[in-house]
């Protein structure tokens, strides 16, 4: 008789830990780095939604029952520390004609988290090994990607592989008033799920210091990133770096929200960070070459009745009030978002649907030289990932059985530019900002740019120790990704 399905049975028995109790409220991660759990953002906003959970749009967020829920395997008998390692293996398979690529992924490593006296942390690190049926593999990720190739003579073909590492972590000091947190990961600001303008989850990950508190219904967040400035910008002679903030009141089932960040090339002015430092005014201490900031703006209401509107207001610039209301040129750069959520359990069902619409104006996240003072890291935007001179419109319908399978399927009608100004390395003019019109959602040849559809099912199943799950895109923009990992 073999042992080991006896032996697995057992082990699995006698872990009771919960793999994935985080300190943290986490955002989702659609690209490396993917958890147990498929979505967790997506199911916080449900309870949300419901009245469940307090109405705060800022994430990652600290996780208050973290302490209370955590039965590490490695725990000291003073109750004021405890530590978990699990080991962490997965594999995925992903093509499409999107793609251009077929992909074998491997990837292992370690999730830690813990706490001792004031501190909690978390670190999620893995190494990959990927096979790419393309012979120029790209990254998926967008982070940096090694590849490793050899021509073997004596054989028809090329042994093409992939290799790196990522990782994500928190480690924060919880002070009672405040909590200060060292982290490498994406802040997700605003009532949004997918369309966030200010900064959205969807971004690669990044360096940053975040400083939050609350004083009654006002909570302030500052926060500080370490940004690149150019995936071919190899020089480290100079910086990109992005400092926020986000002002949040709550007002019962209403919430307001500010979020002002600022982005500067080749300087650091740390004195960014404190709370109290308008961004938007002290934008005008410097030179317009090497900063740049933006102001967000955005409203949340919550009805009893398991329904959710938000909406969002993103400004890069303005030559005046009537500028916006003229939009003719890039005298007004701004962007807008409008959703509109519904959650509800029925029983041992979670189910739900949202929508949003968003809209940028061209040039918007640009600055005056490719490279400096763009609202982005490793060439993609730091908020709306569609990036300026956009449109889309995202549905999104899902459910959840016994914290076990989720399903979910989603719609994406999507408008991107392709002339000047439509990215984000698309040089914003210097002098003749009223001479330069704006053609929203047009070709180089003026021509409007034609919408792309795209369907998405997916179906996951989570359990303590293992998950399981399968995604499709079809029409434009076919992609398909399977997966299933482990972590003890």
């Amino acid at each position: 008789m073999n042992p080991l399905p006896l032996f697995l049975i057992l082990f699995f028995c006698l872990v009771s830990a919960f793999a994935e109790n985080y300190p943290t409220y986490n955002v989702n991660r659609p690209y490396t780095l993917r958890s147990l759990d498929y979505t967790p953002l997506l199911y916080h906003y449900h309870n949300i939604t419901l009245g469940d959970a307090p109405q705060t749009f800022f994430y990652p967020q600290v996780n208050p029952y973290f302490r209370e829920n955590f039965q590490g395997l490695l725990r000291g008998i003073n109750p004021d520390w405890g530590l978990e390692i699990s080991p962490v293996l997965a594999f995925d398979i992903r093509g499409g004609k999107n793609l251009g690529d077929t992909i074998q992924g491997y990837e292992g490593g370690l999730f830690v988290r813990g706490y001792k006296d004031s501190i909690d942390f978390w670190l999620d690190a893995r190494i990959f090994s990927e096979g790419h049926s393309s012979k120029n593999p790209q990254s998926w990720d967008r982070e940096f990607l090694e590849n490793q190739g050899q021509e073997w003579k004596d054989l028809k073909g090329e042994v093409e592989y992939s290799s790196y590492a990522r990782y994500r972590g928190h480690f924060m000091v919880r002070m009672g008033w405040a909590t200060l947190d060292f982290a490498r990961d994406v802040p997700h600001w605003g009532p949004g799920y997918y369309n966030n303008l200010t900064l959205n989850q969807g971004a690669v990950p990044y360096n940053q210091i975040a400083l939050s508190t609350k004083i009654g219904p006002l909570s302030v967040i500052s926060l500080y990133g370490d940004l690149d400035a150019g995936s071919h910008s190899m020089s480290k002679d100079v910086s990109r770096n992005l400092y926020g903030h986000r002002y949040e009141l709550e007002l019962g089932n209403l919430t307001l929200g500010i979020s002002e960040i600022t982005v500067v090339y080749d300087i650091n002015p740390y004195w960014l960070f404190v709370p109290i430092v308008p961004l938007f005014a002290e934008k005008g201490n410097y030179s317009e070459d090497n900063n740049n900031g933006a102001m967000g703006f955005d409203f949340n209401y919550r009805f009893p009745v398991g329904l959710r509107l938000y909406s969002e207001f993103f400004l890069d610039d303005m030559e005046s009030p009537t500028s916006l209301v003229r939009n003719d040129n890039i005298e007004a750069k701004w962007a807008w978002m409008a959703g509109v959520a519904y959650a509800g359990n029925f029983g041992e069902w979670k189910a739900g649907t949202l929508a949003e619409y968003a809209r940028m104006e061209p040039y918007v996240l640009s600055h005056f030289e490719a490279n400096t003072a763009q609202i982005a890291h490793l060439d993609y935007p730091i908020g709306l990932q569609a990036g300026p001179n956009s449109q889309t419109i995202n549905w999104l319908l899902y459910a959840k059985h016994k914290e076990a399978f989720q399903f979910q399927i989603g719609q994406e009608w999507a408008w991107k530019g392709t002339d000047y100004g439509s990215e984000i390395n698309d040089i914003t003019p210097r002098d003749d900002h009223y001479k330069t019109s704006k053609r929203f959602l047009r070709d180089p040849e003026g021509n409007k740019v034609k919408m792309k559809y795209r369907l998405k099912p997916a179906i996951s199943y989570q359990a303590k120790h293992f998950a399981i799950s399968s995604e499709y895109s079809f029409f434009n923009g076919t992609e398909f990704c399977s997966r299933v990992m482990f972590l003890w």
